[in-house]
């Protein structure tokens, strides 16, 4: 594959719409698909993606279920699907183990949405089962428009959830933490074996390519994951975006498939 776009968000078709709708009335963003997985494919291969991963999130603790069956039904050669764990609900390590079982690809969570916070140390269990189970955690980070007051998942608390599951893979989200790149240069980049960053909505919220080039030169290439965050973001303006850093063609394969394909072992 050329390029995995690692950060894509679909629903059901009988909720899509209207999720969709809520959600870009909060963001005051224009989506630029209908919420659909048919609309979602429909994009990726008109921006010449040859796969994505499709993330869910169960933002009640009685959703995981219902969020895990759909994901799992929508596997196929290029919609590699994330479960999705609430962590009130009761169930949580068995509905891991059932995600493993069903094949998914790892885990989505989303600490704005499910009302935690990335370091509390009630979810450090949770980390270190996806790390037993072999599921990497795709977390967002930064600033969400939902709680644009108050960050869930900041650097410094994306440091001690690191620290508390060193053998969990995590991937932090809009390059480790959407507007807070200052403090992921300084805190994050570089700094954690079990660490990637995704590029979700670096296409239209970061400006300074200066500071993009240099968090992904000290996080190292082998650990970028090209993404976009659709519906919320064009995976062919990332894709252009980070041509003009000059990358080696080795160094811009590794961030538009190969470490996509290693993380989600593909090959």
């Amino acid at each position: 594959m050329n390029y995995i776009d690692f950060h894509v968000h679909a629903f059901a078709d009988k909720i899509a719409e209207r999720t969709v709708k809520a959600l870009a009335e909060t963001a005051q963003e224009a989506p630029v698909t209908n919420g659909t997985l048919a609309a979602a494919e429909a994009k990726m291969q008109e921006w010449g993606v040859d796969g994505f991963v499709l993330l869910s999130i169960a933002t009640k603790p009685t959703q995981h279920l219902v969020c895990n069956n759909w994901a799992a039904s929508c596997r196929s050669d290029h919609v590699f699907p994330f479960g999705s764990v609430h962590p009130d609900g009761e169930d949580v390590f068995q509905e891991l183990e059932r995600i493993k079982e069903l094949g998914l690809y790892g885990i989505k969570l989303h600490p704005d949405y499910q009302h935690f916070f990335a370091d509390e140390p009630r979810m450090f269990p949770i980390y270190r089962k996806c790390g037993e189970l072999g599921l990497p955690i795709l977390l967002h980070a930064g600033v969400d428009p939902i709680s644009p007051d108050c960050v869930h998942c900041s650097p410094k608390a994306a440091v001690k959830a690191l620290e508390a599951a060193p053998d969990t893979t995590f991937v932090l989200a809009h390059l480790g933490g959407n507007q807070l790149w200052n403090e992921v240069e300084t805190l994050l980049a570089g700094k954690f074996e079990n660490l990637y960053f995704d590029t979700a909505v670096i296409a239209s919220h970061m400006q300074d390519d200066e500071l993009l080039f240099r968090i992904m030169e000290k996080q190292g290439f082998d650990k970028i994951l090209l993404a976009s965050d659709c519906p919320w973001d064009n995976t062919r303006l990332t894709i252009e975006k980070i041509r003009r850093l000059g990358l080696t063609p080795e160094q811009e394969h590794a961030v538009f498939a190969g470490n996509a394909e290693k993380l989600l072992q593909l090959a």
